[in-house]
């Protein structure tokens, strides 16, 4: 059936796909090679995706449009500090509505130190974001209600989609059970939960006011924030706000970014030049050149084992571009025909890396045509390589 379609679609007898099908050892084998460069190159894809998307889930958090902080910040969790009364200079800036400081602090959240009878395996490392809660800092992924229980002394709302939480546990607190824990010498009340999500630095976020913050971090000062979130008053330019707050504040000690800029700087240090973005990056390019490579080497084998038969056809007068196609035939069914498992097997691979991690790994609609279109290219590249000894070859010399 398949021999019949082809020879439909390409008007003759499809060579490439009798030769192929000739040795289904080998063609097994070379299915399995493609497919599994495809299985790597989705995966290190859908690691960088992932490092992509978590990026994102802080600055979900915030209600700003500019972002003012330290020349040394590379990525959100790793933020320097910023003088308070860079705040004060920025309300005085024609077009900004409102700005408000928030302090970003690591904390261990230990599930095993808690009440007696609540007492729950494990631990996740979490990223304490506070702020004054009436101060609107925080954007409508928070509830308003949900900030007003952090004006309570040691309250905190923890991320639902923390890397690690018990699954009892998010039950007891969405039945109105608040859990109380112990970290940094105090017990914290986690009375809500949002939804946000795990990354790569960190397991989870944890939202308490400014005061309790001090509390957990007594070295920390208000005058040292770690971001000044601004708002401009409707119908103002951002990037117009933006560039009069450089003009104003001095670049010694501190940087003015849109939010959406800040975010696409930290995506970028974090997929280029963060140490796990780029050996993911890495391993997409490993994954492309195991394709090729083994592709190659079926293809080129292949071309070895008829070499006869080519140098007659090439004897009676078949010209160069027909036997790229046969090549180029078995490279694009090679490709196809390892490409389908190469999806399902990855399909499956995302759905037990995001369970098993709670990283946001997907496949978005534009991954399987890239990549697809990619194995087309690997393939014919390994076809195109494979074909040089009979580009220049004499007849006679191949047989």
């Amino acid at each position: 059936m398949i021999t019949q379609l082809l020879t439909h679609v390409l008007g003759r007898l499809p060579i490439g796909w009798l030769q192929l099908t000739h040795n289904r050892t080998r063609l097994l084998a070379a299915l399995a090679g493609v497919a599994f460069a495809n299985i790597l190159i989705f995966a290190q894809l859908g690691f960088l995706g992932a490092i992509t998307e978590s990026t994102k889930y802080p600055y979900r958090l915030l209600n700003a449009d500019i972002l003012i902080y330290s020349p040394d910040t590379e990525t959100f969790a790793e933020a320097g500090t910023v003088p308070r009364q860079r705040m004060y200079q920025a309300l005085a800036i024609p077009g900004v509505e409102d700005a408000r400081p928030i302090y970003i602090g690591p904390l261990t959240w230990d599930y095993a130190v808690g009440r007696i009878g609540e007492r729950f395996d494990g631990s996740s490392t979490i990223r304490i974001v506070a702020a004054d809660p009436g101060g609107g800092a925080f954007s409508s992924s928070i509830s308003s209600s949900d900030l007003q229980r952090l004006r309570l002394g040691d309250t905190a709302l923890a991320d639902r989609k923390t890397r690690g939480m018990p699954v009892k546990l998010v039950g007891r607190i969405d039945s109105g059970r608040p859990h109380e824990f112990e970290a940094n010498g105090r017990t914290l009340t986690i009375e809500k939960l949002f939804d946000l999500g795990a990354g790569f630095d960190a397991d989870g976020y944890m939202v308490v006011s400014d005061q309790t913050f001090f509390r957990l971090f007594p070295t920390r000062t208000q005058g040292a924030p770690n971001y000044i979130l601004v708002t401009v008053k409707p119908g103002t330019n951002k990037a117009v706000v933006a560039a009069r707050l450089r003009q104003v504040l001095s670049p010694d000690d501190t940087v003015v970014e849109t939010l959406r800029s800040a975010a696409q700087k930290d995506e970028a240090y974090q997929t280029t030049e963060k140490p796990i973005g780029v050996i993911f990056g890495f391993g997409v390019a490993i994954g492309v050149v195991v394709g090729i490579i083994i592709v190659y080497q079926v293809l080129s084998t292949d071309v070895a084992d008829h070499l006869s038969e080519y140098a007659t056809f090439k004897a009676i007068g078949y010209p160069q571009k027909f036997f790229l196609g046969i090549v180029f035939e078995q490279s694009l069914l090679l490709a196809f025909l390892g490409f389908i498992p190469g999806l399902i097997i990855s399909l499956l691979l995302y759905a037990l890396i995001g369970a098993a991690t709670g990283l946001p790994i997907s496949m978005p609609f534009s991954r399987p045509f890239l990549v697809f279109a990619g194995t087309v290219a690997m393939c014919a590249l390994s076809g195109y390589i494979a074909t040089r000894r009979l580009a220049s070859a004499n007849p006679a010399d191949l047989f």
